[in-house]
């Protein structure tokens, strides 16, 4: 069917074809199931079967690529290639053999040449993309600088807007990764990102959020290290490898700072903590006093929280201090017993030789007094009898 000044004029053997316009489907000759529906629409195509074109010039460079569809004012303009589906004024205008590549939106896909497998869904979304390939861009604007980049999902407005070569990124939400350049592997959720950074995870933007839920986490046991937040928002744990570690030296009495500290006990203010549950610590500003080392500030500079895994180090150093206080009294205490028990014995021991020497004495005076006893008694006279008169 035809109707158009030449629409099919060239037709041979092709069959179930539609050219409705001035030169519609002109150089079709053995193409089958062909729509051409505007001036010039598939003007060029001659074997391409399966074809679609509805709008001025619709895949007019379409020779003998198949399953293409195109709705608007040059759409697909340059195509020769198959399965691509471009819906919107020039959408895939500069397409040439890339293939599975879908557009919807003014300007879509505008400067695709050989990407494959892209989707792009909005004003001159993936606008600047060329070669690169398997890319998602659902929003005005999205991935509209995108050139060889590959592998992108990019979801809202102007979202990952500045990616040139990136690849693997994932952007959702209003400018979301709009930032982003060259940088590869990030997740941005609502953040704009950061310039030319890699492999980073970003959710939300700093100063506006001001409270963050994640369920399935509380109640739940976990092995492994504890997550710390740095006033920037950016996540991760202690490092305690020395392959990270430089300067490493003694605390020694660094640590004895954490003895001025004041603990109390408080209730956070009603707006953080309706519950109102007893707290247990320290006031960041007192411990900023005693040592500024030991507390972390916010982005004004000012005092925000305390480091407790820094006082938890120091008063590890002051136990153990202490414990060495107690291991050396020990010691000394043992030695003093086992002093005191050698001069004990010592003495016991020349006591109970003075005592034998004292008794042999004894006995050798006892001996010698027996001995002149008996020589008295041999000297006195013998008694005699006096008669009486």
């Amino acid at each position: 069917m035809a109707s158009g000044y030449l629409a099919l004029s060239s037709n041979t053997t092709g069959s179930f074809n539609t050219a409705d316009g001035a030169h519609a489907l002109q150089s079709s000759t053995t193409g089958n199931n062909n729509t051409a529906n505007g001036s010039l629409a598939l003007f060029n195509n001659i074997r391409g079967q399966d074809n679609t074109a509805v709008g001025f010039q619709a895949l007019l460079s379409n020779t003998d690529a198949s399953f293409n569809t195109a709705i608007g004012f040059n759409a697909l303009f340059n195509n020769t290639a198959s399965n691509n589906t471009a819906i919107g004024d020039q959408t895939l205008l500069n397409n040439t053999t890339g293939t599975e590549n879908k557009a919807t939106g003014t300007g879509a896909l505008f400067k695709n040449t050989s990407g494959n497998n892209n989707t792009a869904d909005g004003l001159e979304a993936l606008f600047s993309n060329t070669t690169g390939s398997n890319n998602t861009a659902d929003g005005l604007l999205a991935l509209e600088n995108n050139i060889g980049g590959h592998d992108n999902i990019a979801v809202g407005f102007q979202a990952l807007k500045g990616n040139t070569t990136g690849v693997n990124n994932v952007a959702l939400g209003s400018n979301a990764g709009s930032n982003l350049t060259t940088g590869s592997n990030d997740i941005d959720i609502g953040s704009p990102g950061v310039a030319g950074e890699a492999n980073k995870i970003r959710i939300g933007k700093q100063g506006t959020q001001n409270g963050t839920f994640i369920a399935g986490i509380s109640g739940v046991a976990v092995s492994g290290s504890p997550v710390l937040v740095s006033t920037t928002g950016k996540l991760g744990i202690m490092s305690s490898s020395a392959r990270f570690k430089e300067a490493i030296k003694p605390m020694d009495k660094a640590s004895e700072a954490i003895l001025a500290l004041q603990p109390v006990t408080f209730l956070y203010k009603h707006e953080l903590d309706p519950d109102g549950v007893l707290q247990f610590g320290v006031v960041a500003e007192q411990v900023e006093k005693v040592n500024p080392d030991l507390v972390v500030r916010d982005e004004e500079g000012k005092v925000n929280t305390v480091r407790y895994e820094a006082v938890n180090a120091m008063l590890l150093n002051e136990f153990l201090k202490e414990h060495r206080k107690v291991e050396e009294q020990g010691a000394t205490i043992a030695q003093q017993k086992k002093d005191f028990g050698s001069e004990l014995a010592r003495q016991q021991k020349a006591f109970e030789a003075k005592f034998a020497q004292q008794q042999k004495q004894i006995e050798a005076l006892a001996a010698t007094i027996q001995k002149v006893s008996e020589q008295v008694a041999l000297r006195k006279p013998a008694p005699q009898l006096v008669a009486n008169p």
